[in-house]
């Protein structure tokens, strides 16, 4: 059983957890990891590339030359692919590249990013994350204190936060910080805990994590 320290605002250790050891048991299944990041980039695919065969291809309809008689090879139209201007052979048209991805595959998937990042020593828990204005200032100076931003790091790693819930003062606050991606823990998946490099989650995100994992 994994025991993590929980912070507060000023980056002070202030009590200790232990983590669910049927969530939290340190195995990874890489297949289904896979499986399930696969089928996320694949659902986010527009599939709007589309191209226009001889048929579709404005004008055309004049013969450009007699059947018979030139010398030259037969042609129909003008739209034809082997000319200029003309439709395209196989070319792309719209098409919609998802497919489902069963439940317990992304449940597994997420369980094992959840156990890579505390592998890693990238998981952080925080006691509230409580700010007294909407202020942009104010949150930086929260990741500041945990660590987690350095205004003298060339390359800020990307860091992302899973909170119990998201107000409205909360959601202006972390809109503009760049490397910030903010979540709920109830609603996050396996790929954009895989995308960032920090994890920082609320000790009642967790608590609605592991009661969503748990067997």
């Amino acid at each position: 059983m994994f025991t993590l320290p929980i912070f507060n605002s000023e980056g002070k250790e202030v009590d200790t957890i232990k983590l669910n050891a049927s969530v939290f048991d340190g195995s990874q299944n890489l297949d289904c990891l896979h499986q399930a990041i696969s089928g996320y980039q694949a659902n986010q695919r527009k599939g709007l590339a589309s191209t226009k065969t001889r048929g579709e291809v404005s004008g055309g309809g004049k013969k450009p030359w007699k059947q018979k008689g030139t010398g030259r090879a037969r042609v129909g139209s003008t739209r034809s692919p082997l000319w200029r201007h003309g439709g395209v052979v196989f070319g792309p048209h719209p098409r919609d590249f998802s497919y489902a991805v069963p439940q317990k595959i992304k449940a597994q998937a997420l369980k094992t990013t959840l156990n890579a990042k505390l592998k890693e020593n990238n998981f952080m828990i925080l006691d509230e994350f409580s700010l007294q204005a909407p202020k942009t200032k104010e949150a930086v100076g929260i990741l500041s204190n945990l660590k987690l931003f350095s205004a003298k790091d060339k390359k800020q790693k990307k860091v992302l936060f899973l909170a119990h819930k998201i107000d409205a003062q909360l959601k202006k606050a972390l809109r503009n910080i760049s490397f910030l991606t903010v979540d709920l823990a109830s609603g996050c998946h396996a790929y954009e805990v895989m995308n960032s490099q920090k994890l920082l989650i609320t000790k009642a995100g967790l608590a609605d994590l592991t009661e969503r994992l748990k067997p």
